[in-house]
Order: structure tokens, then C-alpha cells, then sequence
């Protein structure tokens, strides 16, 4: 491949959020040579940037646990490999409970969790509070915390896995709009793009909550929904512990973890409309007023500073469709993750690699294969 415009490549990957520079770190740190990465705007500038930065293995389902779990110690290596620090904060998932029925579930969730090697466990409300002081304890149940979790920098993960695929001789374009993809009797012939023609047979759809329609230039089906997120940033919260636990209220999905001198806090809207909203609203914030004035109201005083929109990528199951097309060879895809892709990125890098190479992934992921929507759903419980 020369320093100009890549003619040909062995692996396209289209979309340079987390999991597009993970898979390209990962084929080209294997060896995989010619890997080319196609990005409209800037690296991380679709949803990755506008994360929460969460990171955990706390899941109610067996692959998301196992992926998760993964992840986190990619994390936690990362400032050696691939080389980037990343303000790592492992000070752990509080997840508030104050309904029976979610109690019970996650409950379950904990034997299988530890069963698989997460150190997470119920707590009582007393624990609850000590761990995160800020926090409300009227109407509580229990809650369930595992130290392992945390949060990180989402920019940081993105210019580690760039910075080191760029140096196994991956090719990073970006400002490139991808237009279309030849198929030809089912087998990729190469990707059309606003700066010319790439020849391949092997494309990676990792373009989040656009992925629906690079699916439709294969004629593949990719039930991926963009609806927004958003999140604000607080002012200086007195008293505020050195170490606070990325908190969730699970049943009204409110969530704060520190940023600073202050909180990063968000919660999902109900009424939000799915679609590519990606203007910030102040519509929802009563109703985020609300949930803070019942769960941890001393931050109705710490004021709003700023804060983001971002895109969520939901499918219909709220799990992620991990696999390679039955209809057009070569054509893979890693996409609809609901919210919990960013904390997934490292381990979804290494099962991507490993599906290119043809052998068995680093985590069984065949039960996110799109064909599993004609068989029913698999929802996730842990989706906030």
C-alpha cells in the first residue's frame, strides 16, 4: 500500500468510533497487513466521545458478562497495550434497587456473574450509603456493587488504538464518506467512497448508529435505531468523596459518577423520539430534576455546567449483533450495542480479528448474530 490513496485493501472497516480503531489495532497488531479504516468525520467523533466513559461486567447475560469482563482488563493494561494512558477509575458499579422483582434479579445475576469470575455481590442499604454518601435511601432495597468497574476516557481509548494500529500499518483515513459497496454473486468486490474506490473482500460494518444503512449497500439487514442520550456536568459538589462509585438508580436509570470536582450525570427519557436528534434539549431536564431530587438530591444545588448529546444504538433485544453475514461473504459486522458498546470495545476488537482470520473468537459471541431476531429476542436486564 502506497502513502497516497489505498487502491486496494485486505479488511475495510467502515466507522472510527471504538470498536472500528479496536479491530484495526487488533487485525493489524496480528499481522493482517493492508487494513484500511474509513471515517466521515473525526476518529471517535460519532458516539465515542459522548459516552459516560462507564466500564463493567456486571450483566445479566452470559456474553455480555463475558465481554465486559474482558474488556476491563484490556482496560486496565492499556497504558502498556497498546500503550495510552486512560484515567482508569476502577472505584466500581453501585447499581440502587428499589423494586422486588429487579432484587430478585439481580441476585441471580451475581451467582452467574461470579461464576464467571466478576467479584460482584448484593449489598444491604446501609452499605449503599457508606459506599456512595450523596445517595437518597428512601424507598431502597438493596443494591449490588462490583469493585472491578469504574469508569475512563473514551478520547484516550481512541487515540491508543489509533495511534498503535497507525504503527502496525494500519491506514486510518478519515473525513471519508463511505457511498457504496460492490457485491457481485455474494462476495464483496470493493467500497465506494467520496475520495474513490478501495478494492476489498472483506468489509467490517462498525459504524454505530448509521450501521442501518451500510447494511442496505449489501442488502443486509442491521435493525440498529439511533436515539439519543443525553448528559450534563455539575458544578463543585461540597463534601464530595475522593472516590465515588459510577452510581445507577436502576429503576429511574438516573446515574453520576465523578468528573472532576463535580459529577457527570444522566438517565434515559422515555419520551425521546428515536432518530439522529443530536442537538442538545433542555426538554428532558425536569424529569432528570426530578429523579436526582428523589434518589441524591443535595446535587439540586451543584448546578449545571455544561454537558453533550450523544446517539445510542438500540436494537430490538438491547444486546449487540456481533458476526458475519449469511448472505454476503465476508461482510461483518459489529454494531447495535445499546449503550454499552465503548465498555465493550477491547474484547469486540479481538473477536472481530478473529472471525477475519477464520478461527474460533476469544468470546462466543454466536448468539449475537443478526439471524437470532427470527428465533425471538434475548433482552439484557443491565440496560441503562
Amino acid at each position: 500500500m502506497t502513502s497516497g490513496w489505498p487502491d486496494r485493501a485486505s479488511v475495510v472497516i467502515v466507522g472510527g468510533g471504538v470498536m472500528g480503531v479496536s479491530a484495526a489495532f487488533h487485525l493489524a497488531e496480528a499481522g493482517v497487513r493492508d487494513v484500511v479504516l474509513l471515517e466521515r468525520g473525526a476518529l471517535g467523533s460519532g458516539s465515542t466521545v459522548k459516552a459516560a466513559g462507564g466500564v463493567r461486567a456486571q450483566f445479566s447475560d452470559e456474553v455480555n458478562i463475558r465481554l465486559g469482563a474482558r474488556s476491563l482488563e484490556a482496560f486496565a493494561r492499556f497504558p502498556t497495550r497498546p500503550g495510552q494512558e486512560i484515567d482508569l477509575r476502577r472505584v466500581g458499579y453501585l447499581f440502587l434497587l428499589s423494586e422486588p422483582e429487579h432484587v430478585a434479579a439481580f441476585e441471580r445475576n451475581v451467582v452467574t456473574q461470579n461464576a464467571l469470575g466478576v467479584p460482584s455481590r448484593m449489598l444491604d442499604v446501609a452499605q449503599a450509603k457508606r459506599l456512595s454518601p450523596l445517595v437518597s435511601t428512601d424507598g431502597l432495597l438493596a443494591a449490588a456493587f462490583s469493585p472491578d468497574d469504574g469508569h475512563c476516557t473514551p478520547e484516550s481509548v481512541v487515540l491508543g488504538y489509533a495511534t498503535a494500529a497507525r504503527r502496525s500499518g494500519a491506514r486510518l483515513l478519515t473525513g471519508t464518506t463511505v457511498t457504496g459497496i460492490d457485491v457481485v454473486g455474494g462476495e464483496i468486490r470493493g467500497v465506494a467512497t467520496d475520495r474513490g474506490v478501495i478494492a476489498t473482500g472483506t468489509v467490517i460494518c462498525a459504524a454505530g448508529a448509521w450501521s442501518a444503512a451500510v447494511g442496505r449497500f449489501v442488502g443486509v439487514d442491521l435493525p440498529v435505531t439511533p436515539l439519543r442520550r443525553q448528559v450534563v456536568l455539575t458544578g463543585p459538589v461540597p463534601g464530595l468523596p475522593a472516590e465515588v462509585p459510577f452510581t445507577i438508580d436502576f429503576s429511574s436509570t438516573f446515574y453520576f459518577h465523578r468528573e472532576g470536582r463535580g459529577l457527570l450525570v444522566g438517565m434515559s427519557d422515555p419520551a425521546q423520539e428515536p432518530g439522529f436528534h443530536l442537538d442538545r434539549s433542555d426538554d428532558w431536564l425536569p424529569r432528570l430534576a426530578e429523579a436526582v431530587g428523589r434518589r441524591a438530591p443535595a446535587l439540586l444545588d451543584a448546578g449545571v455546567t455544561g454537558g453533550w448529546a450523544g446517539l445510542y444504538e438500540v436494537t430490538p433485544d438491547h444486546n449487540a449483533l456481533i458476526g458475519e453475514s449469511r448472505e454476503v461473504s465476508r461482510f461483518l459486522y459489529a454494531t447495535g450495542f445499546s449503550g454499552h458498546g465503548f465498555l465493550q470495545g477491547p474484547a469486540v476488537g479481538e473477536v472481530l480479528r478473529d472471525l477475519v482470520l477464520g478461527r474460533a473468537p476469544v468470546v462466543d459471541v454466536s448468539a449475537l448474530d443478526v439471524s437470532r431476531f427470527a428465533a425471538g429476542l434475548r433482552p439484557e436486564l443491565n440496560v441503562v
